[in-house]
């Protein structure tokens, strides 16, 4: 019973052991995120589309609920960049940004996705996002760092700029670009360079003065706090907001509300896509941050919970006026480094961030919107790898497309549709390469009982016997394709009285292509060749015996690829000694 509950609640499992070393680096890890956050939740409020405290809002409750049934001691949950695109792209689509329509969308989808996400979890369905393969996500994850970056190009010139794709984002900048507010862009530009310099230039000052490494550490992580309080003194003590600058403003002071997303069916039918496609993707980005973390201290990530874990964070964002989270790179590396041993640190993390929002939003008012979107895209244009693409091209041509296309589609059509086609792609890809499995004709290595690929060894062959090995589970796509390769094979070669089929690669033989094993024995029986298997795996062999198939074969079964070998070439000697 305690180990059934520990298992979907991992609070029990951790909190048994948590002691007070734990607890001060837990804290001091929260103090740098929360100073980390506050900022970077106004952000990517702002890149969803939302008012500001909207980005506070989904960093509390939900990072608590994730401490509560997350399994990674490090991932911190919040808004991130690519979600907070998508949710704006999703949300353009039914309702008008800053309407109140928009924000109850916002809601809706955030409770849709933390639903579909724990579903997934209790029917165990982690292994859904193995759809996605890695150069697919690379490909998406790339052209959404463009599209973030462009999208945030309007509050850096202090313009008037839309759409959802490359080209109209483009497009609309351009014909808005006479209306630059100079201000602004110098404001923007100047954040810009700073956040960059911090990145690359701060560390190795600091060192050079001799500073430990924590504090230095620190001071880094305080980066883009220190360009939000800089910018807003500015813009306060010049009466910047009154020469165009736009700000922030008025963000409410208190603890997030409790909000009820509206459920009305037509909404639901337009979500319910985006939902899950955002789900996905947030998973995606939350498992492999959770998994390259935990590999460092030797932790288990279960990705089933995992699930359950994001999709409470995400009914919670929807309860208290957020919008859809998941674990983030950049906020879950920094908790690591600092230090965090247990998810409480993310629970004291929504504590100083509740403090934040009930304390400090005032301070706030005069924050420029360019700073915000300097902070916005300095973090995405860490996201952008063009290398992908000469590194596919030189792998694998066809990854190579599917990273290309990917790219292409996500900024020419948007992110839906990107994200969709990613995930078509890594299916088509997977079924046209396990279509046309790799088939080895094999032969004996001389002085050993191994059998390798004739066109990569010298090897001993059998005139009367060709053995063939199948480097592939057989099933419906390429059963077909077995067939052919066999008949093809024995036809041009009259000599051939025994064909043996190597199963050592072979996991799994689904209906069709038992139905395919049953025709390729009756053709080898009419031209009178027979059907061997060698080396057939547990499983595969109980799911054979079940069935008429080895009643009806016209060979053997046997336990290694020496043993088929040696009876068929006996037995064909026999023949021809007849």
């Amino acid at each position: 019973m305690n180990t059934s509950l520990a298992r979907f609640l991992p609070i029990l499992s951790w909190g048994r052991t948590y002691d007070r070393s734990s607890f001060s680096n837990d804290l001091m890890a929260a103090v740098i995120v929360t100073i980390m956050l506050i900022p970077q939740s106004l952000a990517y409020a702002l890149l969803a589309g939302l008012p500001p405290e909207a980005g506070l809002y989904a960093s509390i409750l939900p990072i608590m609920l994730y401490a509560v049934f997350g399994t990674s001691r490090a991932l911190a949950v919040g808004p991130v960049a690519v979600v907070s695109l998508m949710t704006a792209a999703t949300l353009g689509e039914v309702a008008a940004q800053g309407s109140a329509g928009y924000a109850a969308a916002a809601l809706t989808l955030a409770a849709l996705s933390g639903a579909i996400l724990l579903a997934m979890g209790l029917f165990r369905l982690g292994f859904v996002a193995n759809f996605l393969s890695h150069p697919v996500i690379a490909g998406f994850i790339t052209a959404s760092g463009l599209l973030i970056a462009a999208s945030q190009l309007k509050h850096i010139l202090g313009i008037d700029a839309q759409g959802h794709t490359l080209l109209d984002l483009l497009e609309t900048l351009i014909r808005h670009l006479p209306q630059t507010n100079w201000i602004t862009l110098i404001i923007g530009a100047s954040a810009i360079v700073f956040l960059f310099w911090v990145r690359k230039g701060l560390a190795p000052l600091l060192a050079r003065l001799g500073l430990p490494n924590g504090v230095k550490s620190a001071l880094v992580k305080a980066g883009p706090v220190a360009v939000v309080v800089m910018t807003t003194l500015a813009v306060w003590g010049f009466d910047l907001n009154q020469s165009g600058v736009q700000i922030v403003g008025a963000v409410p002071q208190s603890l997030p509300p409790f909000t009820l997303p509206p459920v009305p069916l037509d909404l639901l039918q337009q979500l319910v896509l985006p939902a899950f496609l955002i789900s996905l993707i947030g998973f995606v980005e939350s498992i492999s941050v959770a998994q390259t973390l935990a590999a460092k201290k030797r932790q288990r990530i279960d990705p089933d919970q995992e699930l359950i874990g994001l999709g409470a964070a995400n009914i919670s964002a929807a309860l208290t006026g957020g919008f859809p989270v998941t674990g983030g790179f950049s906020r879950s590396v920094v908790n690591f480094d600092a230090g965090a041993e247990t998810p409480a640190a993310g629970a004291f993390t929504a504590i100083g961030l509740a403090i934040a929002a009930l304390l400090l939003t005032p301070l706030i008012y005069f924050l420029p919107k360019a700073t915000l979107a300097a902070t916005i895209i300095v973090a995405v244009l860490s996201l952008v790898d063009f290398s992908i693409l000469s590194r596919s091209w030189h792998y694998s041509k066809s990854d190579f497309a599917a990273v290309a296309i990917t790219i292409l589609l996500t900024l020419g059509m948007g992110v839906e549709a990107g994200v969709t086609a990613g995930v078509l792609l890594s299916i088509l890809l997977h079924l046209y390469k396990s279509s046309k499995p790799h088939i080895a004709e094999v032969g004996r290595v001389p002085g050993t009982e191994h059998y390798r690929n004739i066109l990569r060894h010298k090897v001993i062959t059998d005139p009367a016997v060709v053995t063939l090995r199948v480097d592939e589970s057989l099933y419906f796509a390429n059963a077909r394709f077995l067939e052919d390769q066999i008949h093809n094979r024995v036809a041009r070669d009259p000599a051939i009285r025994h064909v043996i089929l190597q199963c050592s690669a072979i996991n799994a033989i689904d209906l069709s292509a038992l139905e395919s094993l049953d025709m390729i024995n009756t053709r080898l029986k009419e031209m009178n060749v027979c059907l061997h298997l060698s080396e057939v795996k547990g499983p595969v062999m109980d799911r054979l015996g079940e069935q008429h198939f080895l009643q009806e074969m016209t060979g053997k079964v046997f336990l290694t690829q020496f043993e088929a070998a040696e009876f068929t070439a006996s037995a064909a000697s026999a023949k021809v000694s007849s």
